[in-house]
């Protein structure tokens, strides 16, 4: 058995072929192309899976995509894909490449969940909660062993629980939510505010002609970079830095606190950039979370790092075809 995998992205998308168990056997990445309209991010994107696929024949097609989409129908509408933002319909067009073998899509942020509790960190455990902290927040909701979709395939969007009603605004909408506070971007930004500078640690002290505005001009040249720079920074001793990771993981202690009350998980996995920080995250997360967490059931509560790095998300994507009914029920 041979189940094709699409990992799409608004930086890279990732095809990959895997054998019956998940395994990858073969895969490619190539940038997603900068500004192109939708037909041009199609072929992209098929150019990727025909070197992929060549002329192997597949059991089944997954895919892993930003939101917001229609599902499980597959019109998508990344907000970081300005190419695709009216709705692209990716499951159709690849329902015609691919006829007579299902075709089945869901959100990048619960294929990672789905991910991680098939091969990852969460194998064995029944109940838990997928997070990806990145330059967005996103997650996807485990219980009893299966994938939870909700109404409109967004359950698990711990992204948008409220941390700080009186917070930054969110693209959402709203204000305060855990993703305005601790995505990477959002970071950085609130770093750059109260007065950092990537890379200062590194490159000694600053021209006392550098102005506030420059310094955010300096961020935003580097934005790219800006998550692992502020942990970089954080873990050479700047004290902004180390602020901006405490900042983050109060949010995401707050919001896991919430979330395990409402859903009884045993385990909350974390993925994405942030993630790889290291204690200067996951302590001020646990140190809140505890805090928080007084409920007897929930204080069993475990946060860890995601396991299975950049593969996650094709994995993902194969578990929506070969994980049966655990990971895929619309």
């Amino acid at each position: 058995m041979a189940v094709l995998a699409i990992d799409i992205g608004g930086t890279k998308c990732a095809v990959a072929l895997t054998d019956g168990s998940g395994d990858i056997l073969t895969s490619h990445v190539a940038p997603t192309p900068p500004g192109g309209d939708a037909e041009t991010l199609w072929r992209a994107l098929w150019s990727l899976i025909e070197t992929t696929v060549g002329s192997e024949p597949v059991d089944g097609v997954g895919v892993g995509c930003g939101g917001p989409m229609t599902w499980p129908e597959g019109v998508v509408a990344p907000l970081n894909m300005p190419g695709w933002r009216d709705g692209f319909p990716v499951v159709a067009r690849l329902r015609e490449r691919f006829p007579g073998v299902p075709v089945r899509i869901h959100n990048d942020a619960i294929a990672l969940a789905a991910a991680e509790h098939w091969k990852g960190a969460g194998r064995g455990v029944d109940d838990m909660i997928g997070m990806v902290v990145s330059t967005g927040v996103g997650g996807g909701l485990i219980l009893g062993g299966r994938l939870i979709n909700g109404g409109t395939g967004n359950a698990g969007h711990i992204g948008h629980v409220i941390v700080d009603p009186a917070g930054p605004p969110c693209g959402c909408g709203g204000n305060g939510c855990l993703e305005a506070v601790a995505r990477g971007p959002a970071l950085a930004a609130w770093a750059v505010d109260q007065g950092w500078v990537p890379g200062a640690p590194a490159a000694g002290p600053l021209d006392p002609e550098l102005s506030e505005r420059e310094a955010v001009a300096l961020y935003r040249e580097n934005a790219q970079a800006t998550g692992r720079q502020l942990a970089a920074d954080a873990a050479a001793g700047d004290q902004i830095a180390v602020a901006a990771m405490n900042r983050a993981g109060w949010a995401l202690g707050l919001a896991i606190a919430s979330a395990t009350h409402l859903c009884d998980v045993d385990l909350v996995t974390i993925g994405g950039g942030l993630s790889q920080s290291g204690p200067l995250l996951f302590e001020p997360l646990e140190e809140t979370l505890r805090a928080h967490a007084r409920m007897g059931f929930s204080s069993r509560v475990r946060v860890v790092p995601a396991a299975l790095g950049q593969e996650a998300g094709l994995i993902g994507a194969a578990a929506l075809i070969l994980g049966g009914d655990r990971y895929w029920s619309p």
